[in-house]
């Protein structure tokens, strides 16, 4: 009976033990509570510190955010920590200092030496050489403000033609000028490249000088340029209608304005006189011809205007040749003849 009695003391001291100790551990969970919320507390009082968020990547500007997430103090008793909030507008990147790497990663840089691919021929040369002269196309190629494409083999790629590049690379490294036959080539490839100093030399030299000597003669006659495009489409047009190898054509090129005959030149050193409006008009003449150059007022001659009309063709890749087939006797009034002399163009196009 003890041994009952004492059994089921021990069982009731077994299970009041087990009581026991399920209410020492019972008040656990209430303290840790009370601990997580004087933390949390504090962490609201306490000013938050300063997060420097860095950004290495385009792909990756997500990640700060979910770090500074995960530091935003959670609660429990919903089953699971809440999703991360959106970041509040003083934890976000600043948008200059982003705007300001962008460009600092656009800033291309080059190194001393500079590979070039110039239409397919390679050249090499120092970036301070492209740099001489600041108002270049080259300049500012290279300044750094622009994107430049590389070849296969990493060299800076230039759509031009690199036949006349060395010229270029030669004068921006010594001040050295072309070869005369190459003036008219490397003159146009300084316009291109806009170097200004190199163009000055350039026209200061042979051929350049006398072409605008040429040119200065040629602005006397507005309709210059007109005249010659009329020649090649007249010719172009005769050629083709008859099947033929060559054109003809004919031109007028006179310098004086009024008339010319055997009476007025003894008495008139100068053949421009003064005429009233009305007989001016009497005098309004035009030849029957195909194309009419003049009149000018300068030294240069007739022939010198033909020597002109010539070249400029021949620069088209047109052969032409001229003769003098007479003077227009138009009468005009009393003894005053047109006497306008008359030539006869060949075009030969093949």
């Amino acid at each position: 009976m003890q041994q009952n009695g004492s059994s089921g003391s021990n069982g009731s001291d077994g299970c009041g033990g087990r009581e026991r100790q399920a209410l020492s551990f019972s008040p656990l969970p209430a303290a840790t509570t009370r601990v997580r919320r004087f933390i949390q507390d504090r962490q609201r009082t306490l000013p938050l510190p300063k997060v420097m968020v860095v950004f290495s990547a385009a792909g990756d500007a997500d990640k700060p955010s979910d770090a500074m997430s995960s530091s935003e103090p959670t609660e429990e008793g919903d089953g699971g920590r809440k999703p991360p909030a959106s970041p509040s507008p003083k934890h976000r990147a600043p948008s200059k200092p982003l705007r300001s790497s962008l460009n600092t990663q656009e800033q291309q840089e080059f190194p001393e030496v500079i590979s070039l691919n110039v239409g397919g021929t390679y050249f090499t040369t120092r970036l301070s050489t492209l740099r001489r002269y600041e108002d270049t196309m080259l300049a500012a190629m290279f300044s750094g403000r622009h994107y430049i494409p590389r070849d296969a083999e990493g060299r800076y790629f230039i759509d031009r033609d690199g036949a006349f590049f060395g010229d270029i690379l030669n004068f921006l490294r010594e001040g050295e000028l072309p070869h005369q036959d190459r003036v008219r080539a490397v003159h146009r490839e300084a316009q291109y490249y806009a170097i200004g100093p190199l163009l000055d030399s350039l026209e200061d030299i042979q051929p350049l000088t006398g072409e605008k000597v040429r040119q200065a003669f040629l602005d006397l006659l507005p309709y210059y340029k007109d005249n010659l495009e009329r020649i090649v489409e007249i010719a172009k047009l005769r050629a083709m209608q008859k099947k033929a190898r060559f054109a003809k054509l004919k031109v007028c090129v006179y310098k004086e304005e009024m008339p010319i005959t055997p009476y007025e030149r003894p008495l008139f050193n100068s053949l421009r006189f003064e005429r009233s409006d009305s007989e001016a008009k009497l005098f309004e003449h035009h030849c029957e011809v195909d194309v009419t150059f003049g009149p000018w007022e300068a030294v240069a001659d007739v022939y010198d205007l033909l020597h002109c009309i010539v070249s400029d063709l021949a620069e088209r890749g047109i052969s032409a040749e001229h003769q003098c087939i007479g003077v227009c006797d138009k009468h005009l009034i009393n003894h005053y003849y047109c006497k306008r002399p008359i030539y006869e163009f060949k075009i030969t196009w093949w």
